[in-house]
């Protein structure tokens, strides 16, 4: 490749990449009326930075070609900063080595670009082989915290098993967003633990978090639903004690695991809180994501919950790395009352999804809870029948 050829080719992957981060991002067709999805994706592999990805010297990439490679940006966690929306992006190399790094946005709909920098993460001790989702939270104490999976092999495995893993909570700090004090990992007494989330606000003078207490990396085993506890600092993280606040059930969508999403959202009704839950299938795990209510004064108490999921995977959704999968870890509340849910498809790219304070709350104040079993769901349908019926013959 001449030098003219080099330039040639670099200003047309420049160009077509500010066209990707510059388009319009309108609402999608046949909403629900509880929330809005968009056209487009709004973070995928293509959307990280140039310069991550290739190597723009010529004399050690004469090519021009990928260098260090993305396969997926999915799983953000999300809070309103400085009239922006930040969003704390899981990015996977094609190496699988999943990384944080921060793609900002005035509209939180689209034109989110990537800070030059990703997030340079303090390891502890013990270090991480892989760390992800990343929950982000501004607490009342004036820090923003991040929580996130830390995975590390299990060293107790036989020497030639290379699949089984510990996952753990990772916990850091930051006033900036940009500098990250690591702190020591959550203490519990269960085996494994993943999806932990911290609640914004100090309860009986504790910090108060969301746990996923498993047995296994994959299974949860005696373990499972969504846990609550204490703990007196998080410098020193440890909850001893878990109670489960949302117990999975069979035949739901949460038979097989469930666990909290982002940080839950205040309202004058009780907490909106935003989980995924899991079942299976023959084709494979599905994850889909449901909302439910808990009281202002004690979080861990469901007031409300509608039965089966909120967002599950539609069309090319459905299609990724790991198929047929909603997740979310972050969400938005705006001034007027809007809401942004950043949700992921398949474990490949990120989506948001709009709505309201009001839509949602309606929503789960007024969709009937889950039956458990056939006969309860189709009575419940078909009272919601007979009454549609009268009021049509009045009109």
């Amino acid at each position: 490749m001449t030098k003219q050829e080099f330039s040639h080719q670099l200003k047309k992957i420049i160009r077509e990449h500010e066209q990707l981060l510059k388009r319009k991002n309108p609402k999608a067709k046949n909403g629900n009326g509880i929330y809005d999805r968009h056209q487009f994706p709004i973070i995928t592999a293509r959307h990280t930075p140039i310069i991550w990805r290739y190597d723009l010297d010529q004399r050690t990439n004469p090519f021009l070609m990928e260098r260090i490679g993305v396969n997926a940006a999915f799983n953000a966690g999300a809070i309103e900063h400085n009239g922006k929306i930040l969003l704390f992006v899981r990015v996977e190399g094609v190496d699988r080595k999943s990384f944080f790094a921060v793609a900002e946005s005035k509209n939180g709909i689209d034109n989110f670009r990537f800070w030059d920098h990703p997030i340079i993460m303090p390891e502890t001790e013990d270090p991480d082989t892989n760390v992800y989702d990343l929950r982000v939270v501004k607490h009342e104490d004036g820090w923003f915290y991040g929580l996130f999976c830390t995975e590390r092999k299990d060293k107790s495995a036989a020497k030639f098993d290379l699949t089984s893993a510990i996952a753990q909570c990772g916990i850091a700090r930051t006033k900036d967003l940009v500098t990250w004090e690591r702190l020591p990992d959550l203490k519990t007494t269960s085996p494994q633990q993943r999806n932990v989330v911290l609640h914004p606000e100090f309860i009986n003078g504790k910090y108060a978090l969301y746990t996923r207490p498993q047995d296994g990396f994959i299974t949860t085993g005696s373990g499972g639903g969504i846990g609550w506890g204490l703990t007196d600092s998080m410098e020193q993280a440890s909850v001893i004690g878990e109670t489960v606040v949302d117990e999975r059930h069979y035949h739901t969508i949460t038979e097989v695991k469930n666990g909290l999403g982002p940080a839950p959202i205040k309202t004058d009704k009780g907490w909106l809180q935003l989980a995924h839950g899991v079942r299976n299938t023959a084709a494979g795990l599905r994850y889909v994501l449901y909302l439910f209510l808990t009281d202002l004064k004690e979080p861990h108490r469901i007031i409300a919950k509608p039965a089966g999921h909120f967002i599950a995977p539609e069309g090319e959704e459905r299609v990724g790395d790991v198929s047929n999968v909603t997740f979310s870890n972050g969400w938005v509340k705006r001034k007027n009352g809007d809401v942004f849910i950043y949700y992921a498809s398949s474990d490949t790219r990120l989506h948001v999804a709009t709505s309201s304070i009001d839509r949602l709350l309606d929503y789960v104040l007024n969709t009937p809870p889950d039956g458990l079993r056939s006969a309860e769901s189709v009575r419940v349908r078909d009272a919601m029948i007979t009454r549609n019926l009268q009021l049509l013959k009045k009109k």
